[in-house]
């Protein structure tokens, strides 16, 4: 791991278009800019951690063949 120094109003820079700024600095915590393209998601790790617990949960679970079969056809059903 990489670990930096920055004061308030320093940015760091992870590749060339990812920028991470410190806006401020109260106690001991810290508030930060990030400036990224739109195609790259930002998450809190616990955020991010959640989202892939329920991914793993979604693609473990077992789907009944006819359930689907009748989401089809509600959904045909509502797009007329």
């Amino acid at each position: 791991m990489l670990v930096l120094s920055r004061k308030k109003g320093q940015s760091i820079m992870i590749g060339r278009n990812i920028e991470i700024s410190i806006v401020d600095i109260q106690g001991e915590q810290v508030r930060l800019g990030i400036s990224a393209p739109r195609d790259v998601t930002v998450h809190r790790k616990e955020i991010y951690e959640e989202i892939i617990s329920e991914n793993r949960q979604a693609a473990a679970a077992r789907v009944d063949p006819a359930a689907i079969k009748t989401i089809k056809l509600e959904s045909k059903e509502n797009n007329k």
